[in-house]
């Protein structure tokens, strides 16, 4: 099943500047597995070197946040994955 996942603008640079990208899989993390298939620089941006995803990523999903189980949240055809980076500073 497709959805669409919405990238963050810092990713990308990744995805030759697109801002959405088609995605299959009937959850969150396969569909994110289904974009670094096609985007494979994108795995470094939302993995740790513990293969989990990195702390300040988060997903939303239909603009709802997809915490704490994001990786597990179902999908269907035609939601809304947004990839979004929390930066801190002052």
């Amino acid at each position: 099943m497709s959805v669409m996942v919405n990238i963050h603008k810092t990713h990308r640079q990744f995805t030759a500047g697109l801002e959405a990208v088609p995605a299959d899989g009937e959850t969150v993390g396969e569909c994110l597995s289904s974009l670094i298939e096609r985007y494979p620089q994108m795995k470094t941006a939302l993995w740790d070197a513990k293969g989990r995803l990195k702390n300040q990523i988060e997903i939303y999903v239909n603009m709802e946040s997809a915490y704490p189980d994001e990786l597990r949240k179902r999908v269907n055809p035609g939601d809304q994955i947004h990839i979004t980076v929390m930066l801190a500073g002052g």
